[in-house]
């Protein structure tokens, strides 16, 4: 790092744009974390059929494709934070909308653009993280930020039990709570000092080709985020524990990851990145193929919270080293290529693992996942950084 870079790259971290990103971020995964599971539960127990839900939950990945693509366009017409604001005001609208009607059409066109609101949170706030933050801060902060993401994820589904899944209580709440959210980010970002700069298309295809190892790393993360959550329940099931067992490793997977994050910010700012991130996918790696070897339900829920965490620090690392390799436009574009990788990832995963365990053997699941993820560790330990 040259002494211009290393001056323009250490000032004060603008705190009240950081604290709006993680306040945003939290918020949105508290409420993705309880609406993926009760918009389901929710049609299931109106007699909607297994596909309808399904094509339900694919306009809400329509909406993040579609906010992905426009990203650009928007920010060249409004500044970002103004964006998040109105995202959250969206988000809010939404969830009123499915706590007021039960109109199936209805609620396909709101899963759709819910999609496209937490997308561009997500993808806006991320970059603002990064515009915000001194590079030595970068990890620490990055890892406050996964916390948030990964407690909200883990809380959401708790509310469940409390709220039911009829009536439109749970959606009513969660539009309450995301409109204050909304309200707290506008004080926040009139105090805040930076801004992310406007982006385009065209930057968004420029870091695909720039930035390739940072994609990888994202979608390996998708791979193995993926089929920790929804493929490795399955495979319990299928080798004999219970239901109870199988829910109990998402639990014991989601909350071992979000406290793990500061942590593993601390290690980023400490030491070198790049080994941080090729540890963390040796660990992801180690651990799914450790699980069919492994007969003690503790040592599973101890291996599962160990893939939990170094999985996600996959993301972490490459969210602080985006930070710390590119700047202005990029940070934007770099966001929504990191949505991309990450939708590309998880389907890849869920399909794979499934079809690995419905047509080899339900081992061939996690032994597929961390086969994959040491070739990934092999690959980024023998290529210089890029």
């Amino acid at each position: 790092m040259s002494l211009h870079e290393a001056q323009t790259s250490d000032f004060a971290p603008d705190w009240p744009a950081i604290i709006a990103v993680v306040l945003g971020v939290t918020a949105f995964s508290v409420a993705q974390g309880l609406t993926y599971p009760l918009i389901s539960l929710s049609l299931e127990s109106r007699g909607v059929s297994a596909g309808m839900i399904g094509l339900n939950a694919m306009g809400f990945a329509a909406g993040l494709g579609v906010a992905t693509l426009l990203l650009g366009r928007l920010t060249r017409l409004a500044s970002a934070d103004r964006l998040i604001i109105a995202s959250l005001c969206g988000c809010s609208i939404c969830l009123a909308t499915l706590a007021s009607t039960s109109e199936l059409p209805i609620w396909f066109i709101a899963r759709f653009a819910l999609g496209f609101f937490v997308s561009m949170v997500f993808m806006l706030g991320e970059a603002w993280l990064n515009t915000a933050c001194p590079d030595r801060l970068r990890g620490r902060v990055s890892g406050l930020y996964g916390a948030g993401m990964c407690g909200g994820f883990a809380a959401g589904p708790l509310a469940i039990p409390l709220l039911g899944t009829s009536g439109g209580l749970g959606f009513a709440l969660l539009a309450i709570y995301i409109a204050l959210v909304a309200f707290l980010t506008g004080l926040l970002t009139m105090g805040a000092r930076t801004r992310p700069e406007p982006s385009s298309t065209r930057d968004l295809f420029a870091f695909f080709k720039k930035a390739p190892m940072l994609i990888l790393m994202v979608l390996m993360f998708g791979i193995a985020d993926i089929a920790a959550i929804s493929a490795m329940p399955v495979y319990f099931v299928k080798t004999g524990h219970s239901q109870a067992f199988a829910a109990l490793s998402v639990t014991a997977l989601a909350i071992p990851t979000a406290l793990a994050q500061p942590f593993i910010g601390v290690l980023l700012d400490r030491l070198p990145r790049r080994r941080v991130a090729i540890s963390a996918a040796a660990v992801a790696a180690t651990g799914y193929l450790l699980v069919p070897f492994l007969s003690s339900n503790v040592a599973l829920l101890l291996t599962f919270a160990f893939i939990g965490a170094a999985s996600f620090a996959l993301y972490t690392a490459a969210l602080t080293m985006l930070g710390e390799e590119y700047r202005g436009s990029m940070l934007v574009a770099g966001s929504a290529a990191f949505s991309l990788a990450y939708a590309a990832g998880s389907a890849a995963g869920s399909g794979a693992t499934g079809a690995l365990m419905n047509f080899i053997d339900p081992i061939a699941g996690p032994l597929g996942v961390g086969t994959v993820l040491v070739f990934f560790t092999l690959m980024f330990a023998a290529t210089g950084r890029r």
